[in-house]
């Protein structure tokens, strides 16, 4: 317990001088437009609206030469990329589609955890780039499947170094979002099965979230890379979904305390047999390198994603 306290104390101190520093920048961005209710309807308006969004939030980022931002939202800004919705204010939030929603049989929700913003949302290490190669690893191994991925930047991701990064606040608040998300998709598609991919502090709010959505089909949530779930076995998740764990061995978290005091900590390991997962193998990886192509984790994760449950390689 002791070490959890000192961790806590530490990030506590390193999240007031971040905001403190954060102050000292005004926000510039607008709000995004008032967003239709997704349907099946609506679906192709909600993505135009979206995309007038971004291009508002590139010239912002151009008059005021917020040139880090600028490089994000121009390629955010390409005619083949969808989103249901963006916000770029603060660090930005942004829910990308690759596939054909309306269609699709499965539906792949990767959630992402901490450090995911807009400024890194396309690299292979976080939730767009890691998403996009997951699709193309769906399309590759089975070419047929009616399958969409949604890359899920929906909620305020923590920093690393903060004391967000060591409660379930945040796990709260995006859970909540996030089953707002599903019941929408679920109303554009109502046959499609859902999968959700979980990684680090993502787990933690899939933790939370997986009984909000025992009204949907969801048919496996993955927990990889995670600290913990703030639950004590997978049957607490008040889900009938297969849930998955996995871990790579090259992956930092594994040295995370396993505890749970005073709203601190996530508590039992969900790679461990006793939590009760189906366990994958998750290769030698790094905590960042479970979507990178040509992982062992990103196969397992695909198949999974698939629905192929039988073909996933166990730990």
């Amino acid at each position: 317990m002791p070490s959890v306290r000192r961790t806590a104390a530490a990030v506590s101190v390193l999240a007031a001088a971040g905001s403190t520093a954060a102050a000292g920048h005004a926000e510039v961005y607008a709000p995004p437009t008032p967003a239709r209710a997704l349907s099946a309807s609506a679906l192709d308006a909600r993505y135009q609206a979206t995309g007038r969004d971004i291009t508002r939030a590139l010239a912002t980022a151009a008059r005021v030469h917020d040139t880090g931002r600028t490089r994000a939202l121009s390629a955010l800004h390409g005619a083949d990329r969808r989103f249901l919705s963006f916000d770029p204010r603060g660090d930005g939030r942004a829910v990308e589609v690759l596939g054909d929603l309306r269609h699709a049989h499965r539906i792949a929700v990767v959630v992402p955890g901490a450090d995911n913003s807009l400024a890194n949302y396309d690299s292979p290490k976080f939730v767009g780039g890691g998403s996009r190669a997951l699709y193309r690893q769906a399309r590759a191994a089975a070419p047929g499947a009616r399958i969409a991925v949604i890359a899920w930047l929906g909620y305020g991701s923590p920093s690393t170094l903060s004391a967000g990064a060591l409660t379930s606040g945040r796990a709260e608040e995006g859970a909540r979002s996030l089953a707002r998300l599903l019941a929408g998709v679920h109303a554009v598609n109502g046959r499609a099965r859902f999968a959700l991919l979980c990684h680090s502090y993502g787990s933690v709010l899939c933790g939370r979230a997986a009984r909000r959505l025992a009204p949907l089909p969801v048919d496996d949530i993955a927990l990889f890379g995670s600290p913990g779930t703030t639950l004590r076995h997978a049957s607490d998740l008040g889900t009938s979904a297969r849930v998955w764990a996995g871990r790579s061995r090259g992956d930092w978290v594994r040295y995370v305390p396993h505890v749970r005091f005073a709203g601190l900590g996530f508590g039992a390991d969900p790679a461990s047999p006793g939590f009760g997962a189906l366990r994958f193998d998750a290769g030698t990886g790094p905590h960042s390198g479970y979507l990178m192509p040509g992982s062992l984790a990103l196969r397992n994760l695909t198949l999974i994603a698939l629905g192929r449950d039988a073909e996933v390689a166990h730990a």
